[in-house]
Order: C-alpha cells, then structure tokens, then sequence
C-alpha cells in the first residue's frame, strides 16, 4: 500500500500541471479546469491498480476530467443560462499558455482540440491517442493534420 501510494504521488507531482494546461485549453476556465483535474486524480487514485497499468495514465486523467465536463453540462444544460455566463474568460498568466494560442485552440471542433491536446500537449504517440480517444490512428492523423493547418493559417494571418 505505501508503495502503491509514492508511485500515485510520484505520478500526481509529474503529470499535474501538464493535465491542468490540456484540461484548461479544452474549458477555457481555470477554476473549472483546476476542479476538473482534482476531480479526475482522485479518481485515479480510487482506480489506481488499474490506472497504473494503463499505456497513458496522464491522459487517463485529462480523458476523466473531460468526460466529467461533459456529464456535468448534461445534467445542467435545462438550466437557464446567465447573462455573459458564454463569455471566454482570458487565460491566467500563471498558466504558462499564450492567451492567443489559447483562443485558438478553443476554436477548433472538440476532436481536433482533444487530438492536440493529447498528441501535442502530453506527447502521447498516436496510436495511445488513437485507444485513448477511442478512434482509429488514422482518424488521430487526419484530425492532427486539419487541426494544425488551421492554427497555422490562423497565426499566419495574423502576423500578415
């Protein structure tokens, strides 16, 4: 049990901040990303036997943190909205991501988005992001492709 729980630390102090800027580029909201990745490491760390074995456990995390943004705006999504509750709030400047990188990413369809974030972001190989996501290592191909053709053109036209 001792060991189990240094390798949960080990595992926690390594990948928490990477989780956090993926989660964080995926919500646009840190105090929600932050809550998000506490949620999701807790729950690794209920499953850990079988999320130490898994090929990625840093995008284990991001994948749970996701979902639970997800089940969390299903249950919510009859509620009425607030006014300026669509607003994107600006990234902290703590978080160590370029506001316009940030924006950008977030204009990209969810696929896209999740690709980069895993692929790029946490350095998974792509057939990980492929089981990760539950797409074929083609799909994790073609989404990567259109997705950094489109941040390009994005900053391209923008230092025009």
């Amino acid at each position: 049990m001792e060991r189990e729980q240094q390798d949960f630390t080990d595992f926690y102090q390594r990948c928490r901040g990477d989780c956090l800027r993926t989660v964080l580029a995926g919500v646009a909201d840190r105090a929600l990303a932050e809550d998000l990745v506490a949620e999701a490491f807790a729950r690794a760390w209920a499953s850990w036997p079988k999320v130490s074995r898994h090929p990625a456990p840093a995008a284990w995390v991001v994948r749970t943190a996701l979902n639970t943004r997800v089940s969390w705006w299903r249950r919510r999504r009859r509620e009425v909205a607030l006014a300026g509750h669509d607003r994107v709030q600006p990234a902290d400047e703590g978080s160590g991501v370029d506001a316009a990188l940030l924006t950008a990413l977030r204009r990209l369809p969810p696929r896209q988005r999740e690709v980069i974030m895993l692929r790029v972001w946490l350095d998974l190989d792509t057939e990980t992001v492929a089981a990760s996501l539950g797409i074929s290592a083609r799909t994790v191909a073609v989404h990567l492709s259109r997705a950094t053709a489109t941040l390009r053109a994005q900053f391209v036209s923008v230092a025009s």
